[in-house]
């Protein structure tokens, strides 16, 4: 049996028990502290790092009795982020053991609070704690690693998913899961699910196989300067045009991007306008939240016009270098966008969506 000390999100007992796999005794944690230690907090994540530091004390607690297989599930799932155990003496004279993260591999960026890192992230790092523990078999922790941005903007789809409530007054039946797995992950991922619902007759279904693909929640928004009366769209390549056979695989859009975990689609579609187009969004209108296509998919558009100062120049090529991405801006008079919305050549829904909209409210925004 094995005892470690938990100084940072793993003292979140339902994060625990899921890298566990297993329900845990609350009882046998015990508070106590590591002396000449301190927890900060890692820059730009959620979650913390065990720092030396003369006379300091890092608070936490003290998990007795883990089995190897325990051991193992917690080396798979905090491997993921370069921490690895090392044997330290507590301030109450027992041994155990901490993980500690490798040199130089994050950050700091203040000190650590826990109950702050738990109202803000705490079921975010549930979410993808499941997603993770769900690989142990499958993958190795270097792999997990390579995923986890994609991982927890999935976990942080599922935090906003758990606050949508559109408000449709449709049927609110239930449904039943038998089977759900995991078919392909990469960038993006693929369940296969067996499920019944209940019908509108109040029978259930019977077993019904479906699969959906798992995107994450996404800020889109169309600049639109209500002065010189035009707006501005991105024109990239994109590989669905290019899968489906289409002749036209460089595609016009609104400025998109994820919703980062932590971020709000609004803090997003200001932040992608900077990335994409160097753009300074001055106020937004939101025009529509919604899926792109409920049927296969969990993707979530919030979709904005955002008020902006649009010269001539502001039509560049840009785009992060990170992402490899170029991306050509192009402004459009609002006559030649409704035109184009009405002549069908607009190939992006959404985009078609905002020409309407702002059809619609172009005289208020003008005035």
């Amino acid at each position: 049996m094995a005892s470690l000390f938990f100084y940072g999100s793993l003292r979140h007992a339902p994060l625990l028990e899921t890298v566990l796999g297993r329900a845990f005794d609350a009882d046998t944690l015990r508070p106590t502290t590591l002396r000449d230690h301190s927890v900060y907090a890692v820059a730009d994540q959620p979650f913390p790092m065990l720092v030396p530091e003369a006379g300091a004390r890092a608070e936490g607690l003290l998990a007795s009795g883990l089995t190897a297989s325990d051991v193992a599930r917690l080396n798979f799932y905090e491997g993921g982020f370069a921490y690895d155990l090392v044997e330290v003496v507590l301030d109450n004279g027992e041994a155990a053991e901490v993980y500690f993260c490798a040199p130089d591999q994050w950050q700091t960026d203040g000190l650590w609070d826990f109950d702050a890192w738990a109202d803000r992230w705490a079921l975010m790092s549930c979410y993808a704690a499941q997603e993770v523990m769900g690989y142990l078999t499958s993958h190795s922790r270097d792999q997990v690693a390579a995923m986890f941005p994609q991982i927890r903007a999935r976990a942080w789809s599922r935090v906003l998913g758990a606050r949508t409530h559109a408000g449709q007054g449709v049927y609110d039946g239930d449904v039943e899961i038998a089977r759900q797995e995991r078919a392909y992950v990469g960038y993006f991922a693929l369940d296969e699910v067996t499920l019944q619902h209940r019908r509108f007759d109040g029978k259930m279904s019977p077993q019904l196989e479906r699969s959906y693909f798992v995107a994450g929640d996404a800020a889109l928004v169309l600049p639109y300067d209500p002065v010189r009366d035009r707006v501005l769209v991105v024109e990239q390549m994109r590989v669905g045009p290019l899968g489906r056979g289409d002749r036209e695989i460089w595609h016009l859009e609104p400025i998109a991007g994820r919703i980062d975990p932590g971020e709000s689609a609004e803090e997003t579609a200001l932040r992608e306008a900077r990335e994409e187009a160097n753009l300074e969004i001055e106020a937004l209108e939101t025009v529509a939240r919604g899926y792109c296509s409920p049927g296969d998919s969990t993707g979530y558009f919030h979709i904005f016009v955002g008020l902006a100062d649009l010269p001539d120049h502001a039509a560049v090529v840009s785009g992060l270098q990170s992402e490899a991405e170029d991306i050509r801006s192009r402004l459009i008079s609002y006559t030649d966008f409704i035109d184009m919305a009405e002549q069908q050549a607009i190939a992006n829904t959404p985009l078609a969506l905002l020409a309407y909209w702002l059809a619609h409210h172009r005289s208020r925004l003008r005035s």
